[in-house]
């Protein structure tokens, strides 16, 4: 296991080279190997990760606590209301202590305008690697999930493959911009041409819209946004379709949740696939909500891959940290 990345922060996929990324590629399809046979990977043997859950998780809390027990390390879940957080214990001085006892530091904190803010204090204070479990602006580790899958599914050479990501209308309560802002920054960097559709009133940040738009220019491919849902899925290899908030337009509840109801129509089924390449794959990051904004013969159907996609939770994160850690 190399060195060349230790001690190095994970909080947006921008923050690392293609050459660092295609080393944590390299290293997760290892792993995975290696997980299939069965065989030990103890690499970080007695080494301790702290998980810092703002929100609740299910895939995340599971697949990093699992990895870091089959790295040969230990996991401690905590959560804010259960710890000096809840009391006003500032970043820094949560970031300096942990850091004396464990080496590294991951944070799931998603809170609009508060969540990334919030990690990036704890990185400039802390002196053991922190990973980004997902906030408010990115989600790194499951767009390195979306990843490994596509190559798994379609080939390593993914330049001039097309990916359509789309929002879709879920409703009850207003999900975070990560996960679409993720894959767009990330995609094009890879050669794929991406094509992002939603409502006028689901605008992404236009501070990462224009960063997604200057990655594609660099990598020489597309980078498209359009206002209908069809745009993502016609000829597409790879469709993303999930819902997201209108928070870059309106942060009141009641206004976002009213304005999901708007479109009822913008759902991944069986007319929506029909649109794609034959050979084309379906990808969510789950909890998908089903019946609403995907039907049950597209997520069960034969262009899923989602459950492979959540294994690689797995493996891309375990990468990580033995890289890193």
């Amino acid at each position: 296991m190399t060195d060349k990345l230790k001690g190095k922060h994970f909080i947006s996929t921008q923050d690392w080279s293609k050459e660092e990324l295609e080393l944590l590629f390299e290293t997760a399809a290892e792993m995975k190997k290696d997980f299939k046979e069965k065989k030990r990977t103890p690499i970080l043997t007695d080494k301790t990760l702290y998980m810092l859950f703002f929100f609740a998780s299910t895939r995340t809390r599971t697949s990093f606590e699992t990895g870091m027990t089959q790295l040969g390390g230990h996991g401690i879940f905590l959560s804010p209301d259960k710890t000096q957080i809840s009391h006003g214990e500032s970043p820094k001085d949560t970031a300096k202590i942990l850091s004396r006892y464990g080496d590294g530091i991951a944070i799931r904190h998603c809170t609009y305008k508060v969540g990334n803010k919030y990690i990036n204090e704890i990185a400039e204070n802390a002196d053991v690697p922190v990973i980004n479990m997902q906030c408010d602006i990115y989600h790194p580790c499951q767009i390195l999930a979306d990843y490994m899958t596509i190559r798994e599914k379609l080939g390593k050479d993914t330049r001039g493959l097309k990916i359509g990501v789309s929002w879709t209308s879920a409703p009850n309560y207003i999900r975070p911009l990560s996960v679409p802002q993720s894959l767009i920054l990330l995609m094009p960097r890879f050669g794929l041409d991406v094509t992002l559709a939603y409502p006028p009133e689901f605008k992404l940040m236009p501070e990462i819209e224009n960063q997604a738009k200057k990655n594609a220019e660099e990598a020489g491919v597309k980078f498209e946004i359009a206002n209908e849902f069809d745009a993502a899925f016609k000829d597409a290899d790879i469709v993303i379709p999930k819902s997201w908030g209108p928070l870059v337009h309106t942060e009141d509840e009641k206004e976002g949740l009213e304005l999901i109801d708007k479109y009822p129509d913008w759902v991944c089924d069986e007319r929506a696939m029909s649109l794609t390449k034959s050979d084309s794959i379906y990808m969510h990051p789950l909890p998908a909500d089903r019946g609403k904004e995907v039907s049950d013969a597209v997520i069960d159907g034969p262009h899923s891959v989602i459950y492979d996609e959540a294994e690689n939770r797995l493996h891309v994160q375990k990468a990580l940290m033995a890289l890193t850690m």
